[in-house]
C-alpha cells in the first residue's frame, strides 16, 4: 500500500510517497516521472529509506508562487489511486 503525506508552506510544497515492495517502487517512480515531464516547473526529488523496510520518495517544489504543485500532486495521487493523504 502506498502512503502519501503532503506539506505546504509559503512558496514550498512537498509530497512524500511511502512504499514497501519493488512493484510499488516501480509504480511510484513511473507515475512521478510521467507526470513531471508534462510540466515546465521541475521539482527536487530524493529517496530515503525508513523503518520496516519502507522507502519514501519525496517530491519538493520551491518558489511555487502560483501554487502549481497542488494540481501536480493531485494528479499523482489520482494516478496512484491514493484516497487519503496525511
Amino acid at each position: 500500500m502506498i502512503d502519501a503525506e503532503f506539506r505546504s508552506e509559503e512558496r514550498f510544497s512537498r509530497l512524500a510517497l511511502a512504499y514497501e515492495t519493488q512493484e510499488e517502487k516501480e509504480q511510484v517512480n513511473r507515475c512521478v516521472d510521467n507526470i513531471i515531464t508534462k510540466y515546465s516547473m521541475k521539482p527536487e526529488i530524493h529517496m530515503t529509506k525508513v523503518s520496516n523496510g519502507k522507502e519514501v520518495l519525496v517530491i519538493e517544489y520551491h518558489d511555487d508562487i502560483s501554487r502549481e504543485a497542488g494540481a501536480i500532486f493531485e494528479e499523482m495521487m489520482q494516478a496512484l489511486d491514493i484516497k487519503a493523504c496525511n
